[in-house]
């Protein structure tokens, strides 16, 4: 058997062994830790990312401008969009499949009295290889929440939180001061904190939470303020103005990512120069990406339509999405044309509210191997909202019908010409993955 079949076979059995995908609690991976010698507390000084959306496009920054500086730098984020290796980065590269197995083998044997969740045991992995593998700084995203996470068992350097707003009620509620709270649960005492922005009730959750702490807090418009002017991005704190490149990752939430990314690279010492040369080599694929490679993007091509990927699946997400999309109107119009894929545990009506009156079609898929909602529902959603309504089998259908129909919504008059679409796959990060696992 080779490594990546070793590799693949661990992470199989993982999903068999408890019940639950998720199961809130620290008390199992505590246990499983100690009888490995507890590596999370030998770890390189960690950066810990809580929050409801920006975490991963945070932690890609704050990689790219401490590896400028000649850093080596572990990270650890979820979920996956090709391959499971992603989300164990070691020393600026993947894992490779012999070491993910070895791990993953390591944490089932300490196991085996108490099972752990899929998250909690690829966690405990992480931990393990980022204490055995040397590099200057670690940064680490939250899986779920933040209090009960698996990843709570740090003690980090710094911590930062990323807007907050709903997404997994069926474990985090409804009530959005119970929201933050449970994030602000990875606040640890005389800690320093960074906060992104955030509505007024979370901000004052925050605030409470680090002065219970005593953690130094440091919020977004309060010390610290990113603004694009000239085609630059200004950052001001209290000691400094900064003027720097835009962030290489599109749209206006990306500003404020990197706000708060430049934000904890001031507190780590990085040099201007660096953030700089950080904000221009960031990569975190599927965040408003543009396609101009694979299948679909030669399909769009051949019809001269634009082809955008994004992960988001909640309507704070589908909020900073639309404000993109209509920024991008208003700079080239076209028809935009949503495909779009969403599970069924999340709130696809909210996720469509903010594409009301800027979308003109959607077309529903499923997502395959995940608990997606079924296409005609999604479809019958987008109705309700006035949207064209139709469904896919696949993607390549899909794109296929997506330029048909924007090409047709673009003709007020027969003899009026065509204009090509602006096409938006988007709704969730697995049907991400599955765009970007496509081979011609």
């Amino acid at each position: 058997m080779n490594d990546t079949e070793r590799a693949q076979r661990a992470l199989d059995a993982l999903t068999r062994r408890h019940p639950r995908k998720i199961d809130l609690g620290l008390e199992r991976i505590e246990n499983v830790l100690k009888k490995l010698g507890n590596p999370q507390h030998s770890l390189p000084p960690c950066i810990h990312i809580a929050g409801t959306n920006g975490k991963g496009s945070t932690a890609a920054l704050l990689r790219a401008m401490a590896e400028a500086q000649g850093l080596s730098v572990h990270v650890y984020t979820s979920p996956h969009l090709v391959k499971f290796n992603e989300r164990i980065v070691l020393a600026g590269a993947q894992i490779d499949d012999g070491r993910l197995a070895e791990y993953l083998e390591r944490v089932t044997a300490a196991s085996e009295d108490d099972p752990l969740t899929f998250f909690e045991a690829t966690t405990a992995a992480a931990y393990l290889a980022f204490h055995e593998a040397p590099a200057d700084l670690a940064i680490i995203e939250v899986g779920l929440g933040g209090r009960y996470d698996a990843t709570n068992v740090i003690t980090p350097v710094l911590s930062l939180i990323t807007p907050i707003d709903y997404d997994h009620a069926e474990f985090l509620g409804r009530d959005l001061s119970k929201i933050a709270r449970e994030k602000a649960g990875i606040i640890k005492r005389h800690v320093p904190v960074m906060i992104g922005p955030q509505s007024a009730l979370v901000s004052a959750v925050l605030h409470n939470e680090a002065q219970k702490n005593r953690a130094p807090i440091t919020a977004f418009d309060e010390q610290f303020r990113a603004y694009p002017e000239h085609g630059r991005l200004v950052f001001e704190d209290d000691d400094s103005l900064l003027d720097l490149p835009m962030p290489a990752l599109i749209g206006a939430h990306q500003i404020q990512n990197a706000a708060l990314a430049i934000a904890a690279a001031r507190h780590l010492k990085l040099t201007p120069e660096s953030i700089a040369q950080g904000l221009q080599n960031v990569k975190w694929p599927a965040r408003l990406q543009p396609l101009t490679s694979g299948p679909l993007a030669e399909l769009a091509r051949k019809g001269g339509t634009e082809l955008w990927l994004d992960g988001g699946h909640n309507p704070h997400a589908a909020r900073v999405l639309a404000a993109a999309m209509a920024d991008l109107e208003a700079r080239d119009p076209r028809p935009l044309v949503m495909i779009m894929g969403i599970l069924s545990n999340k709130n696809a009506g909210g996720f469509l509210d903010e594409f009301e009156g800027l979308a003109s079609a959607l077309i529903a898929v499923d997502i395959q191997g995940h608990a997606g909602l079924s296409p005609d529902v999604l479809a019958e959603l987008a109705r309700g909202r006035g949207l064209l309504d139709k469904v896919a089998d696949n993607l390549t259908d899909a794109v296929k019908r997506a330029i048909n129909i924007g090409q047709a919504l673009s003709r007020e008059t027969p003899d009026a010409p065509v204009i090509a679409p602006r096409i938006l796959i988007c709704g969730s990060l697995y049907l991400a993955g599955q765009v970007l696992a496509m081979k011609g």
